[in-house]
């Protein structure tokens, strides 16, 4: 894909968020798995303010190239608990914070070198098996739990919807995770509501979505070896 046609793409994307939103504030991250440093740092050069990545090894080997005086940088992925020393003095958000053990980790590694990192925390809305996250009847004993470590800042929640055939099953899933959010933060307005993809998102910020993640509806579907 052209960078005309990307920055056309990003700039539909915002437009778009800003007609769902009804004046509330909705940001955009831009996924940028499998996007190259260049095409990453053009879009930061035309507003683009925070970019996630999925995979740390990946996150890796562009963080050099990435413009980082100019865009906050969010891992997105799960992550693993051998990763964390990675990254804590990398990026500004941690999005899938689901286990003890790994909100250990990150606050042991932070730390070490004297920060605090800002994580949510990830909503198993589908009960899916496969995928990690919190079950949502768990999710206020998990945030209580998290208050001990001190080098950890939760600012809210993330969940990854199933992949749905309608859009009213969408927003269910976002539905429920909006009402978890709503009993934990309500009294936060800075409070973060991280759900939402390509396929999704406009479905998201109608159940009130407060960050939506968007990858390829802006560079194109990826192509994948």
């Amino acid at each position: 894909m052209t960078k005309k046609e990307i920055l056309q793409n990003y700039k539909s994307t915002l437009n778009k968020i800003s007609s769902l939103s009804d004046g509330r504030k909705v940001s955009l991250l831009i996924a940028t798995k499998m996007q190259s440093a260049e095409d990453i740092n053009f879009l930061i050069e035309n507003g683009a303010s925070i970019i996630g990545e999925n995979r740390v090894q990946e996150l890796l080997q562009k963080y050099d190239e990435i413009k980082k005086d100019k865009v906050s940088i969010h891992l997105i992925g799960s992550l693993q608990k051998n990763k964390v020393k990675y990254i804590c003095d990398k990026v500004d958000m941690i999005h899938s914070v689901d286990s003890l053990s790994l909100a250990e980790e990150i606050n042991k590694r932070c730390a070490a070198i004297g920060r605090t990192m800002d994580v949510l925390i990830e909503i198993n809305s589908g009960r899916e098996a496969e995928k990690g996250g919190i079950m949502p009847e768990d999710a206020r004993s998990f945030l209580s739990s998290l208050a001990e470590f001190k080098n950890i800042r939760v600012r809210g929640l993330m969940t990854m919807a199933p992949k749905c055939k309608s859009e009213e099953e969408y927003r269910g899933y976002f539905a429920l995770t909006k009402s978890i959010f709503d009993e934990l933060f309500k009294d936060d307005d800075s409070a973060i509501l991280s759900m939402g993809m390509s396929n999704s998102y406009e479905y998201a910020i109608k159940e009130g979505a407060t960050l939506v993640r968007v990858g390829s509806a802006i560079f194109g579907e990826r192509k994948y070896n």
